[in-house]
């Protein structure tokens, strides 16, 4: 009977133990996620504009706005068709050309490439120059409007 008591106190003893390392653990996790909501959320009132866009989206904000419309390909790649009015930096030139061809920073700015991964990564550039309204379209291959040829 004793025994039986012993391994009963024990048992019950291992589980408090237990519950309360689940317990700090688990209140631990609870911290750093508030913690990060909170740092996220005032950076996200301060930080600028960087959006996935669609072509169809970004067509319509060339036809009612005067967006800054870059192409980050490489000359080549421009030359052989791009949407009228674009400006060519291409992409590894961005942080070096970048705020010498594109002097406000707080213009609307749509880039893209030939299939998206250039564009995100001209687009995260440019925010991280402070550029302030960034769109990425992604590619060309994706644009259902004219283009034009040559320089």
């Amino acid at each position: 009977m004793i025994k039986n008591l012993n391994i009963a106190a024990i048992i019950s003893i291992l589980i408090f133990a237990l519950s309360g390392c689940s317990m700090e653990e688990q209140n631990t996790t609870n911290q750093t996620r508030e913690e990060s909501n909170i740092s996220s959320t005032s950076s996200d009132s301060v930080a600028p504009v960087l959006e996935k866009i669609t072509a169809e989206k970004a067509k319509e904000m060339m036809d009612s706005d005067q967006p800054i419309i870059l192409d980050v390909r490489t000359t080549e790649e421009y030359e052989e068709g791009h949407i009228e009015g674009a400006i060519l930096i291409p992409d590894n030139e961005i942080s070096a050309k970048a705020e010498e061809l594109l002097t406000d920073k707080n213009a609307t700015i749509l880039v893209y490439c030939r299939s998206g991964r250039r564009s995100a990564h001209a687009a995260q550039d440019l925010s991280d120059l402070g550029y302030t309204k960034i769109y990425d379209f992604g590619g060309i291959i994706d644009w259902p409007y004219d283009v034009v040829a040559g320089k």
